[in-house]
């Protein structure tokens, strides 16, 4: 019998998300793909390092622990399948629930993830999370930060996702009037349309899909835990608090932070992964936990 995907939540991880493959993403830059391919066939038996977003996909093991599984993890990579294999021993080495992928061989990776009910895309590859948001799915960019501390052996009691509010759960309408006209008014703006819920940006299906999830498990047992951490304020909060409420979905933990730098929140809530979509943001966040940037639709 098949594998019904568009019942679980479809993680699509690049390899470079998932590893720390930046030595050969490098040979691959001033080299050209006969040197990277060379390089990975010579280090074939060689265990790579956990990436960024190794301790998410760690994480999310947790949803496949009882009699059904929830999830499933897909490797989506431009490797070829004979460069491939290093990445595969790496997952088996740390003992990863993987065994799908989609090795595409240098092609564009967004017109299968409708094939395969992607409900999340993280990569490295700034071009190819383009296309993923373009085409409408929740992607993003994996921050590379060196000093981030990442425990290959740590065994997650829970997935805990943040996510910024403007231009990542909601659309950018707010956000470009702020850009555009100010903080005023952004404030007048948001409290005139205080009960008129704001348009889905490209992670509201993700979330909602989230919170699908944990109606499914009793509180005291609940695999996953959510924070808006948004730099927004009162009086800007009701329009954000009535959104989710007109949405039917859950938030655990909310964060107005009104300009308060947002990483020793996130530090504190412990997030596997958090998205934003301002760079300022990042910077600071991505330093004490895996984050990724959340890129504008550009068509």
């Amino acid at each position: 019998m098949p594998l019904d995907l568009d019942s679980k939540l479809v993680i699509g991880i690049s390899s470079r998300a998932l590893f720390d493959l930046e030595e050969e993403n490098r040979i691959f830059t001033e080299k050209g793909l006969d040197a990277y391919s060379e390089y990975q066939l010579a280090h074939e038996n060689d265990i790579l390092r956990p990436g960024t977003a190794f301790p998410l996909v760690r994480a999310l093991h947790r949803l496949n622990q009882g009699s059904e599984r929830l999830t499933e993890i897909i490797v989506m990579s431009k490797n070829s399948a004979d460069t491939s294999l290093r990445i595969f021993n790496s997952i088996e080495h740390w003992g990863l629930d993987v065994s799908r992928a989609a090795l595409v061989g240098g092609n564009s990776i967004a017109p299968y993830l409708s094939a395969f009910r992607t409900d999340l895309f993280l990569s490295a590859n700034e071009a190819d999370v383009q296309e993923a948001i373009n085409a409408g799915f929740a992607a993003g960019i994996i921050c590379q930060h060196k000093g981030l501390p990442i425990d290959p052996t740590s065994s997650e009691e829970q997935i805990r996702i943040a996510f910024d509010g403007d231009a990542v759960i909601f659309s950018d309408e707010a956000e470009r009037i702020y850009q555009e006209k100010g903080l005023a008014a952004f404030a007048e703006h948001e409290r005139e349309n205080a009960r008129r819920p704001l348009p889905e940006g490209p992670f509201a299906k993700l979330l909602k899909t989230l919170s699908l999830v944990q109606s499914r498990f009793p509180d005291e047992d609940m695999p996953i835990r959510t924070a808006l951490v948004t730099a927004r304020n009162a009086p800007s909060h009701e329009r954000v608090i009535r959104t989710l409420r007109a949405w039917n979905v859950r938030i655990d933990e909310a964060f107005f932070l009104g300009g308060i730098t947002k990483s020793e929140v996130l530090s504190a809530f412990g997030a596997n992964i958090f998205f934003d979509d301002q760079k300022v943001h990042l910077d600071s966040a991505s330093r004490l936990v895996p984050a990724a940037r959340v890129p504008y639709k550009s068509v």
